[in-house]
């Protein structure tokens, strides 16, 4: 959908609930031709995410329109993941309301319905990716960032279906201790250190695949205030192997606590291990296998890591750019093989019924207030500004995190450009919601620019 753009002259407000004309006054002289009255429905285009990539021609909500219907009358859903369907098939349509945007350049005006801003939604993730990626940058110190990834074994993901927020939380507790201990060992560094996990609970294919990035820097803050760097520095935080091992003791002690306590979710697959013995049997299985935990060589400097941390923050569990077609109840989408040898290959083609594809896509549904970014260490949230600023004083250096701040400037993360001039930014000074009531009237950005084109 080609989005409305229109001159202050003929700009018209649109209002999809509303029949009748209701009048409002700008007391503004310059701008009084934007309009006097708002009028009866009319179609709205959202606008156009600014990206190399061009528009996907199909989206997860063509998929939910088209077959989510038959799929809720034929499958029990939570209340989340009837609240995402729903979300996701109404954004940035009439039922979210609108808003109304003004060039702080140019004085060009663009309205578009508004987005739901569900954090499962394949067209909501940009802009809250860039606040958050911003939010960061001032934490970021000039030292080696290293990048650790903890990853459940799949009889655990698939266990995670039944008992997300368990499963979830006791692999956050047990990666970060396993973390947090290795950095107090006088062994391998003996400092706290300061970390962020992210947590993504899906495949390529979008099977359940429960596993976390963590974002480590390299080094840590003494209880006497003092910086430590890694014994190993530029090679490796922290012996992997070393680190599976801990990391499985710590979660399988959880799991069994949680089974005794009778807090664990049995499916009909696994109602065997209501047996005290089977279970331990399944256990003792688990332990043998070996738990995946990587962890990649120092990013090159402070942007790599910026860019890094804007890839996967706010990922979600397929993006509107794999679907390929939708047709006679299949999806088909592209995703990638990591274990084709052949980079050649490596993106491949998966068709599925519709009502699996959804079935899939639910799956990874998060609980509602669920926080899947969490801090630790000295970056734990209430400490870390303190922390951040000892840190500092020990370098005596701000060079890197100036470099930093560098890098998000260019990623526009203060407003859309302007399609018309090019130059300047949009600013919002409408916002209405689905019963056309006005949320946000704000007539500064037209006095703003008034100023400047009389100075």
């Amino acid at each position: 959908m080609i989005p409305v753009t229109e001159n202050a002259a003929s700009f018209v407000l649109p209002i999809p609930a509303s029949p009748a004309s209701i009048p409002i006054d700008l007391p503004i002289s310059p701008f009084s031709t934007i309009n006097n009255k708002l009028f009866p429905p009319q179609q709205v285009a959202c606008h156009k995410e600014q990206s190399s990539q061009e528009q996907p021609k199909y989206e997860v909500a063509d998929i939910f329109n088209r077959y989510g219907e038959e799929y809720r009358q034929n499958h029990k859903l939570t209340t989340d993941q009837l609240n995402v369907m729903y979300a996701i098939c109404h954004c940035r349509t009439a039922e979210y309301g609108f808003h109304a945007d003004v060039c702080d350049n140019c004085g060009h005006i663009e309205k578009a319905y508004n987005s739901c801003r569900n954090r499962h939604c394949p067209k909501c993730q940009g802009i809250a990716k860039l606040k958050w990626v911003e939010a960061r940058i001032d934490e970021l110190l000039p030292v080696a960032h290293h990048h650790a990834t903890f990853t459940l074994p799949n009889q655990i993901s698939v266990l995670s279906l039944h008992n997300q927020k368990l499963i979830y939380d006791l692999l956050f507790n047990s990666a970060s201790q396993t973390l947090l201990v290795f950095g107090d060992d006088p062994k391998w560094l003996g400092a706290r250190i300061g970390f962020y996990g992210i947590l993504h609970t899906w495949s390529q294919p979008l099977w359940p695949h429960v596993h976390l990035h963590f974002i480590v820097p390299a080094g840590g803050l003494t209880d006497d205030g003092k910086w430590i760097e890694p014994k190993y520095k530029g090679k490796f935080l922290f012996p992997v192997q070393a680190l599976s091992i801990v990391f499985r003791g710590k979660f399988i002690e959880g799991l069994k606590d949680a089974y005794y306590a009778g807090e664990l979710v049995l499916p009909d697959k696994l109602k065997k291990l209501e047996d005290e013995d089977e279970f331990e049997q399944w256990i003792d299985m688990l332990v043998s296998r070996n738990w995946v935990v990587n962890s990649k060589p120092p990013f090159s400097g402070p942007e790599e890591v910026v860019r890094y941390i804007g890839r996967y923050t706010h990922r979600i569990a397929i993006s509107n750019h794999r679907i390929i077609s939708i047709n006679n109840g299949q999806v088909c989408f592209s995703y990638k093989d990591n274990k084709e040898k052949d980079k050649s290959k490596v993106w491949k083609e998966m068709v599925l019924p519709a009502d699996q594809f959804i079935k899939r896509f639910l799956w990874h549904v998060l609980p509602k207030r669920y926080h899947r970014i969490r801090h630790y260490g000295f970056l734990t949230n209430g400490k870390k500004k303190a922390n951040l600023e000892i840190i500092r004083e020990c370098f005596k250096s701000e060079k890197g995190i100036n470099e930093c701040a560098k890098v998000i400037t260019t990623d526009d993360a203060d407003g859309i450009i302007c399609p018309k001039c090019k130059k300047g930014k949009l600013r919002s000074f409408l916002v209405t919601d689905r019963y056309d009531r006005i949320l946000k009237f704000d007539l500064s950005v037209f006095l703003k620019k008034e100023a400047r084109d009389t100075s």
